[in-house]
């Protein structure tokens, strides 16, 4: 049995054409002899009739006034609603097909509502259907405690999905279909000559998606890089092949020649307040410890850490900054802080030992008389913090200077 993984977001579902696209795309895979497993996510966006934002606004007209667990039960009913309709339009055009929830689909979960961790997925429900139906249409995002209460994945949870069922069936590919033509050196928002990328590796994805690039989950790539499962990214409007998210060895199947680049793409994060918290006598050896775990202990995600000898600096969020501040001068430092920041980032897999890479970053924003407050690196990003109205300037800058245009 060839299974072949299809993840369809609420803009492929929200309107009558659109799900004729997405019919053609079944259609067509189903002529290679696939059997296919369909994630949905709910139809649209904030506004349409059920998208997962709507749903959300029928409990804040009551103050948020919903326990967590009845909370996701709600929000499940979004991605339902997809996959009955879908079902429905199948079975229409003659293809066999059935609808199964994500607890039906074998998502077994911890009881953290509203962004569950997947404990385990047993494909077997799933396999019986596919011998009597061509179509198993699965709701995104969803799983189910041990109890057999409903949760939710989270935020992008049914590309999440999407990929865990693509590990679990020993899937040939997992294609994420979505609004775009694929992944892109830049949000094409602000960078105009943005260009989709043929292919990248998932630590260059996943690293993309962490620092802002929307496309995909960065769940769901280590979901598909831990099991090695290739995943591509597509239209749902169009026949485009998309950005084939895989090892770097696999590139050769979609790519002729030989290509060596440093830097993939450029991407960001707004709204974030930088944080520097040095020690008053220079002589507070567990100032680091003090300042992370108070922020731990008050569920304030802390990023972009450079620590010293005599104190540290770090980013919140924006919507965090003020209750950071706080709880820093309630331990008896005297914090300064710098808000409307943003982090911007060059990723790319040939930046490990590769000289001169920092000092093009540096030359692209100097000649933009662009100031970087904060610099760090790793194996495949370099980070630069930045004042969030100089954001779009160093995007472009950076994504001219290392050619990505190209």
């Amino acid at each position: 049995m060839r299974i072949l993984v299809q993840k369809f977001g609420g803009t492929s579902l929200s309107s009558e054409k659109a799900r004729e696209h997405v019919v053609r795309h079944i259609k067509r895979e189903l002529d290679q002899n696939y059997k296919l497993v369909v994630v949905v996510s709910a139809m649209g966006r904030k506004g349409d009739p059920y998208a997962t934002d709507t749903l959300l606004d029928l409990v804040a007209q009551n103050g948020n006034a919903i326990p967590p667990r009845e909370r996701d039960l709600l929000l499940c009913c979004g991605e339902i609603i997809s996959a009955a309709t879908l079902c429905s339009i199948l079975q229409h055009e003659l293809i066999s097909s059935t609808v199964l929830t994500g607890a039906q689909a074998g998502f077994l979960t911890d009881d953290h509502y509203g962004n569950a961790r997947i404990l385990n997925v047993d494909p077997s429900r799933i396999i019986r259907e596919l011998e009597y139906n061509d179509v198993v249409i699965v709701t995104g995002f969803q799983g189910q405690t041990e109890k057999g209460d409903f949760t939710t994945l989270g935020r992008g949870g049914s590309d999440t999905s999407a990929t865990a069922l693509g590990a679990a069936l020993h899937a040939e590919m997992v294609d994420i279909y979505t609004d775009v033509e694929g992944v892109l050196t830049a949000d094409p928002r602000i960078v105009e000559d943005a260009k989709p990328l043929a292919y990248v590796s998932y630590t260059e994805i996943s690293n993309m998606a962490h620092q802002g690039a929307k496309v995909i989950h960065p769940r769901a790539v280590e979901i598909a890089m831990q099991s090695q499962i290739p995943v591509r990214v597509r239209s749902t409007f169009t026949e485009s092949e998309g950005t084939l998210i895989t090892q770097p060895e696999g590139f050769k199947d979609v790519q002729t020649g030989i290509i060596d680049r440093f830097v993939t793409g450029v991407a960001y994060v707004s709204n974030v307040t930088q944080i520097t918290v040095e020690s008053q006598d220079g002589e507070d050896h567990h100032l680091q410890l003090k300042v992370f775990k108070a922020m731990a202990e008050n569920d304030i995600s802390v990023d972009f850490i450079n620590v010293t000898p005599t104190g540290a600096v770090y980013t919140v969020f924006d919507s965090d900054s003020e209750k950071a501040i706080s709880i820093l001068q309630q331990l008896g430092f005297k914090p300064k802080s710098l808000s409307g920041c943003a982090k911007v980032s060059v990723i790319g897999g040939g930046i490990n030992g590769v000289p001169g890479i920092m000092a093009k970053i540096v030359e692209a924003l100097t000649e933009q008389d662009i100031q970087i407050l904060q610099s760090a690196d790793s194996n495949t990003t370099i980070w630069v913090l930045v004042k969030k109205e100089d954001m779009v300037q160093a995007l472009r800058a950076l994504h001219a200077k290392f050619e990505l245009h190209r």
